[in-house]
């Protein structure tokens, strides 16, 4: 689908930009989308790089998955049903969708991710009140889960690795009791995110 972007300036110019992506059939988009070069366009006027974020639809087949990825400025009009997914999982934002997209990767159950995010940002919000803070899931290594920290301190990235025991902890927690508070209140619909937890009280 083409589209327009207006650069700041003042160059307009078109881009294709993809209605759906298959990460079986084009393997290379799972590396952009989590390197955060996916869709990306220079202004052929003064060469900014735009990462303007449009609806995609991206499947993976193998890992049997169906995702809906919606811009950041959709958010609102999802919690109001004003914007819908069918049957397919969503996620708002692309540094959700390259989160979701590792988490799937690395096997792991989103929403006991979305869960031990819960517990870490409530922790950090607690030492840090004045700061808006986001954690996004990176990595799955030997014996822990890591994770990226951003808000804590300005312009600087704080890790956190948590253990693989823990997550499996939760991970059992939640078979057993998948409807308990918690797990429950991490899903709005098709979307399971730890932000539906922490939105604005007029998106409640």
């Amino acid at each position: 689908m083409k589209r327009k972007i207006t650069c700041i300036c003042e160059t307009v110019f078109d881009i294709e930009v993809p209605e759906s992506a298959d990460l079986d059939k084009t393997p290379g988009t799972l590396d952009e989308i989590l390197d955060g070069t996916f869709l990306s366009y220079t202004c052929p006027g003064c060469g900014k790089v735009h990462k303007p974020e449009f609806p995609i639809t991206i499947a993976w087949p193998s890992k049997s998955l169906s995702l809906e990825a919606l811009p950041e400025t959709e958010r609102g009009a999802y919690y109001r049903r004003k914007k819908d997914a069918g049957g397919s999982s969503v996620v708002i934002s692309f540094p959700e969708l390259a989160d979701r997209l590792a988490v799937i990767r690395d096997g792991l159950e989103p929403v006991v991710i979305e869960a031990l995010k819960y517990y870490m940002l409530s922790k950090a919000q607690q030492n840090y009140p004045d700061r808006e803070i986001s954690m996004w899931y990176q990595k799955k290594e030997a014996g822990y889960l890591e994770f990226h920290l951003l808000g804590i301190r300005e312009g600087e990235v704080a890790v956190s690795r948590i253990p693989l025991d823990l997550y499996e902890k939760n991970l059992a927690d939640y078979k057993k009791s998948p409807r308990s508070e918690l797990f429950s209140s991490l899903k709005v619909r098709n979307y399971v995110s730890v932000q539906n937890l922490m939105r604005p009280e007029e998106l409640l």
